[in-house]
């Protein structure tokens, strides 16, 4: 399917089939011959250079030797032991510029072990087996932890800590769990509900209760919550968009690029949303390209995306790029928009070429225009600080010690919130489980 997607010469005309086709999973899973022969390629290195380069640590050449030998519910436990999102992480995460980079089969002439694919395998295998939940609680510590926020840093924390025996709640500003693994990534990327089951599989450990609607600052404070629970977690990632800042930016037709995500990935009828017909996506990075890509197989005429600087400065990787490419999607580099024109609704998009003098961006004075009946914007998040009462924030991120502690003690935070790597899945999973660690100990628990 998602190999060879089926596009529209006119905008909009592709058949509700033709959608559907569009929007199933972008890889299928690996069948047993390949994933034999995968797991047998594998050469079990002693101090694996994959393993370092997984912000999780999951122990790959041992999840891979159990599934060579036909354990597949061990090898799924030896990655949900350090990821207990690995399922989202195998299909998300830029496992080409992570592990598989690093895999020492790459360094020759060879592809490398297609890590990603064998994590999805062990991981889909125990959720489709169900049964008794692979993670037993400790014995009750008495003790209460509020999380904010049900995205992958808060569910990361929020099952570490239940483990331990504490009990959790839970308070999500939306109506599902997820973050922006339910509402941020590509439908095709997350295909057939797993956003939601894998969220399910998490809470089902047992001693956390989810809360919806209830945000930071509006329903809930950390003064009440320091009151109520012995510690606090803050998950709440980067949720308001940056402006692009130029005029026209009111006009029907400029949306932000992750509501636009958010209403595919929650649509009943995909064939119901109206992706525009010619389509310029500002932004060079993942969701850019989500965006993109998306508004494409929705049947849009024409899709371009606009990014300031040139191909090795995207946020995106080139993998990214590459298949942005053979979807259908214009990319244009070195060139900014500095208006948006139309009579109430978006006609037109005003660019200028940019360069780079002296490391610094700066305009050309040569411009161009592209007609556009939708502009998606997607150009960055910001942090809401609303409600972070006496917690010090540096650079539009929350600032936490070694432990995740933030300034404010018993409070403790991570995810895209925080300044701890790259904004990915993978490092919100790991920021949950070292601020659990930190959490545990504050409450008196033992390192561990």
């Amino acid at each position: 399917m998602g190999e060879h997607p089926q596009y529209s010469s006119t905008g909009g005309a592709l058949s509700g089939d033709d959608i559907l086709a569009n929007f199933d999973d972008l890889h299928d899973p690996l069948n047993a011959e390949q994933v034999s022969i995968q797991a047998s390629r594998c050469l079990f290195c002693h101090d694996a250079p994959c393993v370092t380069a997984c912000p999780t640590s999951i122990d790959i050449p041992k999840f891979i030797r159990q599934i060579a030998t036909r354990n597949d519910t061990g090898a799924a436990r030896t990655i949900l032991d350090a990821n207990i999102m690995g399922g989202t992480c195998a299909r998300a995460c830029p496992t080409e510029i992570l592990c598989e980079q690093k895999c020492v089969l790459s360094t020759g002439e060879h592809e490398p072990v297609q890590i990603g694919a064998l994590q999805r395998h062990a991981v889909d295998h125990m959720l489709a087996k169900g049964g008794a939940h692979p993670f037993a609680r400790a014995k009750a510590s008495g003790k209460k932890v509020a999380v904010i926020g049900a995205g992958p840093a808060g569910l990361s924390c929020a099952h570490a800590l239940a483990v331990q025996g504490h009990s959790v709640e839970i308070f999500e500003a939306k109506e599902k769990p997820g973050g922006l693994n339910e509402y941020g990534l590509a439908a095709y990327k997350m295909a057939g509900d797993f956003a939601s089951r894998e969220a399910s599989f998490i809470l089902g450990v047992g001693g956390i209760t989810l809360h919806h609607g209830k945000a930071l600052g509006r329903d809930v404070t950390l003064a009440d919550l320091g009151a109520r629970f012995d510690a606090v977690f803050t998950g709440i990632g980067l949720t308001a968009p940056r402006r692009l800042d130029i005029a026209g930016e009111q006009l029907d037709g400029v949306i932000d690029a992750l509501s636009f995500i958010e209403q595919i990935r929650q649509a009943g009828d995909l064939s119901a949303i109206n992706p525009g017909e010619n389509v310029v996506v500002i932004g060079g990075g993942n969701t850019a390209i989500d965006a993109a890509i998306q508004a494409k197989r929705l049947g849009a005429h024409s899709v371009t995306m606009v990014y300031r600087r040139g191909p090795m400065q995207m946020g995106a990787t080139e993998w990214e790029q590459d298949l942005a490419a053979t979807n259908g999607v214009n990319i244009l580099h070195w060139a900014k928009p500095v208006r948006l024109i139309g009579n109430g609704v978006l006609t037109t998009v005003h660019f200028e070429r940019t360069q780079l003098r002296d490391g610094v961006l700066e305009g050309t004075d040569k411009h161009f225009t592209l007609f556009a009946d939708r502009v998606y914007k997607a150009v960055g998040q910001q942090l809401v600080d609303d409600g972070l009462t006496d917690i010090t924030c540096k650079r539009g991120k929350i600032v936490v010690d070694e432990t995740g502690q933030t300034s404010r003690s018993g409070v403790f935070a991570g995810g895209d919130c925080i300044a701890s790597g790259e904004d990915l899945t993978v490092q919100a999973v790991e920021d949950g489980k070292i601020a659990a660690v930190g959490i545990h100990q504050f409450l008196g628990g033992k390192h561990g």
